[in-house]
């Protein structure tokens, strides 16, 4: 699997924002909720219809963040 590394960059994490969860772009939108909005069965483009802010590439950059979180967590699990 190839992971588009410059994509990544869109997701942030700061302590002054959002108590230091994953962010889009330092924005107050956490990874958690769009994961959760696509979780829910919203697509792309109601995602970004509901969020003037976020772009597609945001919403591709929040799924491989999640992807490369999941795969470390099953590791340190595994381990």
């Amino acid at each position: 699997m190839s992971v588009d590394v410059s994509r990544l960059d869109r997701i942030t994490v700061n302590t002054d924002i959002c108590h230091g969860k994953p962010t889009i772009r330092g924005m107050r939108i956490r990874v958690q909720d769009v994961l959760e909005l696509l979780a829910s069965g919203m697509s792309y483009e109601e995602i970004m219809s509901d969020y003037d802010e976020i772009e597609r590439e945001d919403i591709l950059a929040v799924l491989e963040f999640a992807s490369l979180d999941s795969a470390a967590r099953i590791r340190r699990f595994a381990a």
